[in-house]
Order: structure tokens, then sequence, then C-alpha cells
């Protein structure tokens, strides 16, 4: 016989929690949910790490869910990018930075520095190219004493998240060191050392050839191999610390180039640069050997 004071059993499973299964993780509160919902549709790297991260913290049982949706919003944007790669010219998603900065003087002496520089890069999905120039004038009391010019194009492969292969042709104009022009040709194998959000840090390394025309019109063209690396420091998320070095060793002749920066952004796209150049030829067919040059900069960048 039915108890006439028993509510129905139907009526007790709706208002009595089901117990959840011993392995089976708690779900994610509704709230923090749709938090992160909202920073994955904004878009925002940064954001969606934050939430996530204070996400993971409030809710250690959950997780594995929200890894999931962090990870599916990841792969998600991946193969969007991957798509408008593919579609894109190659005179499209070109990306660059302008830098510039000098200095004039009038009085007991007459002086007038200029500096400049111009990087274009394009990132494709294995395919890098990148192209640079750099201008250095410095001119004291009707004489030159500083007239340097760079340029270079250097296409690179990524043949996996962190090895690479990488080819480079490049010009130089330095009347100081002796020459009016230096061309040269390296191609090589790199690998990222270091792949994170504060630092980055990768090297290179390959043969090399240089022929150099000297200002009293001598010529010489010899083998080698070069190096170089390329250090990335996020001290903040306005600051950053660059390193950036390169070396030649050729049969009695080695050179080597490394530039110090640090930079402050002032904006979304502009950027105050303090930079210290390092320069160093071991000797050529007019010098038997060399002190350091050294050049420091304050430049203004803009990202375009």
């Amino acid at each position: 016989m039915r108890c006439p004071i028993c509510p129905p059993l139907a009526f007790l499973a709706l208002v009595l929690p089901v117990p959840a299964l011993a392995n089976e993780p708690p779900l994610l509160p509704p709230a923090v949910r749709e938090m992160l919902e909202a920073s994955i549709a904004n878009g925002n790297e940064a954001d969606i790490a934050t939430v996530a991260k204070i996400a993971r913290q409030t809710n250690p049982g959950s997780a594995d869910e929200i890894n999931r949706m962090v990870a599916s919003w990841k792969d998600r944007t991946r193969k969007t990018r991957e798509a408008v790669i593919r579609e894109a010219g190659f005179a499209d998603l070109w990306r660059g930075r302008i830098e510039a900065g000098g200095f004039r003087s009038t009085g007991s002496t007459s002086e007038l520095g200029l500096s400049g520089s111009l990087n274009i890069k394009r990132t494709g999905i294995q395919w890098s190219h990148e192209l640079s120039a750099v201008a250095d004038y410095r001119r004291a009391n009707g004489f030159v004493s500083r007239d340097r010019y760079l340029a270079s194009y250097q296409p690179r492969y990524q043949f996996d998240p962190r090895g690479f292969a990488y080819g480079l042709v490049q010009f130089e104009r330095d009347r100081s060191i002796g020459y009016d022009a230096r061309y040269t040709a390296s191609a090589g194998v790199g690998y990222k050392l270091i792949v994170s959000k504060p630092v980055d840090l990768q090297v290179d390394i390959g043969p090399s050839l240089r022929h150099a025309d000297y200002v009293l019109d001598v010529s010489e063209t010899k083998l080698g191999a070069r190096g170089s690396m390329d250090l990335t420091w996020r001290i903040s998320p306005t600051l950053t610390f660059r390193q950036t070095a390169s070396g030649y060793a050729e049969s009695d002749v080695y050179s080597m180039t490394a530039l110090s920066a640090l930079e402050t952004k002032v904006s979304n796209r502009w950027a105050v640069r303090l930079s210290y150049n390092v320069q160093y030829e071991s000797e050529t067919l007019l010098t038997a050997g060399r002190d350091l040059d050294t050049l420091s900069r304050v430049t203004l960048t803009y990202d375009f």
C-alpha cells in the first residue's frame, strides 16, 4: 500500500541533487564559463590566458575542461590564420618598422649626424621573407667621418617548430673601413633555443662567400663561415631588450657586428629606442688591424 504522506518518487528526483560519479570531474560553474567564453570571443590572447589561469586556480577540478576550451580557440585561430595566408598574394601581409634619429650642432664645431633604418617582413606558414636597410652618416667640419649603408634580404624556411633553414644576400658600403662595396651570400641552418613569452633566443650558422671592392680599386673574394644570434627579452609590456650579433671567419680575416638595444613603447605603434652598435674588422687588404668601431643611437621607431 502507498504511504499517504510520502512524496512521489518523481518529485524527489527533481529536488534532490544527483551525486557526481566518483571519476567524473565537477562541471565548470556557469558564471566562470561565461567569463571565459567572453574573453575568447574578444580574441585577446593575453586576456584569455589571464582568465583561464584564474579559472583553473578557483576551479582546479575543471582544469581539463578549461584547457580544452582554450585549445579549441587556438586551433580555430590557427586554421583561420593559415587560410588567410594561403589566399593572400605575395604583396600582402607585409609588416615593418621605420627607425630614424639624428643631430645637428653649430658654433665651435659644425656637425651633422643622421641614422635611419627600414625593416619589412612577411611571415607565412613555413616561409618568411625579410628585407632590411640601414644608413649611418656623420659629417664634421666639412669631413665625412662615417658613411655606412647596408641592405639585405633573408628568406627562411621553418621545417619544424624550432629548426629552420636560411638564406642571405647582403650589400654593404663603409668607406671608413676602406671598401666601396662588399657583397655577401650565405646559407645555413638555425635553431630556436628558447621560445617563451618573456624570452626568445635563436642561433644560425652556415658557409659564406664575400666579395669586397676597396676604395683603391683593389678587390678580393673570400670563402668562410658565418654565424649569428638573436635574443629578445620582453622585460615588461612596454619595455624590451634585444641583442643581435653576427660574425664571419675567413682565411686570416675576422669580422663581427653586435647590436644592443633597449626599447620603450610610448603608444601601440611608436617607441623610443636606445641602441649601441659595435663593429670589428680584424684586417683587410688596406688595414692590418682595427680597433672597435662603436655607435650609440637614440631613435624614434614606428611600426606599420
